[in-house]
């Protein structure tokens, strides 16, 4: 495959400036059709971004010859069914992440991939980030020696559309979204930990609703342990109030710890025997495009991407277990 040719099923809010753009901006890789069952919508982006070819059902986006690969940019419980259609019909798939709705349906886009021979990504596009790699690598160093414990805090306020009981946003209805903001965030922050300490094979969780504005969980703490034996623990509160936001993740290790944020990217902080100092990294304009680009090379035959449907499944099974779903 020397040119990838994408057809994107979804045209939402993450393809404007996160994902989107990137595909064009990699060599040998263009966007030739979008589709949204909104008329009005895929006419939009693809008139706005210079698409060729715009659809509102995704089988005919799929049958479109044009198209050679396809991104799943659509709510979390789509995308098990979307990215089986496409995978039958000959069509590699990167996903927008979490990868499903739930840990059952990761295993069946896991299989559709096997028996294909279609491979299949996830945008965990964080790992692919100078700033994380940069976490991984003061980790590796011993610069903090060995590591001891990790620990998750995440604590935001409402958002103005959660007051609006009459048109929740998706991502806190549990049929769409697979849970609530939980569902949606902490992938990213489990995905990180096990890309730096393997798999999370134990993990338990404590859901509560004390907001009161949607029927999904509002508050989460939990316990894991890794296979290497690291225990970690996380708290997430998503009605928090303003003095209480935060957005950290700390490892610590018994010559020192690492602090740093998975949203914000306030600096990293470095606590070591030697002193303190503080990492300042900048992000790409356009945050996926490193992971396009390692996804874009593996199909043409350049690279291996590892950030797969095979390595993503464990982070939906941390989070349902978290949440009592398995």
């Amino acid at each position: 495959m020397n040119i990838i040719k994408w057809g994107f099923i979804g045209c939402g809010e993450v393809t404007e400036k996160k994902s989107g753009p990137a595909f064009s901006l990699i060599e040998n890789s263009k966007v030739v059709a979008v589709m949204s069952r909104s008329e009005a919508k895929a006419r939009s982006y693809a008139q706005r971004h210079g698409i060729k070819h715009w659809y509102t059902d995704p089988q005919a986006l799929l049958d479109d010859p044009d198209v050679n690969a396809v991104y799943i940019a659509t709510p979390p419980s789509t995308h098990a069914t979307f990215a089986i259609m496409a995978m039958k019909a000959g069509k590699p798939v990167y996903i927008e992440k979490p990868m499903a709705a739930n840990y059952e349906d990761c295993c069946r886009i896991n299989r559709i991939s096997h028996t294909t021979g279609m491979p299949c990504f996830v945008a965990y596009y964080r790992r692919y980030l100078e700033y994380f790699k940069q976490v991984k690598n003061l980790v590796a160093s011993g610069d903090i020696g060995n590591v001891v414990n990790v620990q998750i805090r995440f604590a935001v306020p409402p958002r103005d559309l959660d007051y609006n009981s009459r048109n929740l946003p998706w991502r806190v209805q549990a049929d769409i979204a697979g849970g609530g903001y939980f569902y949606d965030l902490a992938p990213h922050q489990i995905d990180l930990l096990q890309e730096m300490f393997g798999p999370i094979i134990e993990a338990e969780g404590y859901t509560a609703n004390r907001g009161g504005l949607y029927d999904t969980e509002d508050s989460v703490s939990a316990c894991f342990k890794f296979a290497n034996g690291v225990p970690g623990s996380g708290s997430w509160c998503f009605v928090a109030h303003e003095s209480a936001k935060e957005d950290s993740i700390q490892i610590i290790g018994d010559k020192g710890s690492v602090s740093f944020s998975v949203f914000t990217y306030t600096p990293i902080k470095l606590h070591t025997e030697q002193g303190y100092k503080e990492i300042c990294i900048e992000n790409p304009p356009y945050v996926q495009l490193p992971l396009i680009r390692n996804v874009v090379e593996h199909l043409q035959g350049k690279a291996i991407c590892t950030c797969d449907c095979i390595s993503a499944t464990p982070v939906n099974w941390v989070v349902d277990r978290i949440l009592g779903k398995v």
